[in-house]
């Protein structure tokens, strides 16, 4: 899979209207099956960072999904635990800088402009649409740029031919 099939992905879970996927899950499962790590479709472990942790308005889902595969995947790429976890956390703080320099901010509740654990807020932020533009945009940025600096550590290698379907 190329990074435009990952968000090609991630528009298909996350702007179902069943809303199945929050920002967290999307993007942890998007960038999994990118990177063709076991069982990409367990999106279990991002559940609770939905909204920020929990709808706390903390850190963006897509930041923290993104973290999840990326730790995963540094585990799998770099064979010391203690390096892996320094370069893991190294390209987090990479795209949560760039994430902040292009939208502002980094938690949930400054991005789309509602407290989520407020009664009623979720349903109002659900029925607003917001979701479907401005978190999906989030989304998208979260999954292209980590493709783009697994790709630049070399943990995924580029194929020896690439092709407009496949460029990663």
């Amino acid at each position: 899979m190329n990074p435009a099939a990952a968000v090609s992905r991630a528009r298909e879970l996350f702007l179902d209207d069943s809303n199945t996927y929050g920002c967290a899950e999307t993007t942890l499962v998007a960038l999994q099956e990118l990177f063709g790590l076991p069982e990409p479709a367990d999106s279990s472990a991002a559940m609770p960072l939905n909204g920020g942790i929990a709808y706390s308005g903390g850190t963006c889902g897509a930041i923290t999904g993104a973290a999840l595969a990326v730790g995963r995947l540094a585990g799998r790429c770099v064979p010391d635990h203690n390096e892996a976890k320094r370069q893991a956390r190294a390209l987090t703080q990479d795209l949560m800088g760039a994430f902040q320099a292009r939208y502002g901010a980094e938690d949930c509740r400054d991005l789309v402009g509602y407290d989520l654990a407020a009664p009623g807020q979720h349903d109002a932020f659900i029925a607003s649409g917001v979701w479907r533009d401005v978190c999906m945009r989030q989304i998208e940025f979260a999954i292209e740029h980590v493709a783009l600096l697994v790709r630049e550590r070399g943990w995924i290698s580029p194929p020896s031919s690439p092709t407009p379907e496949d460029p990663l």
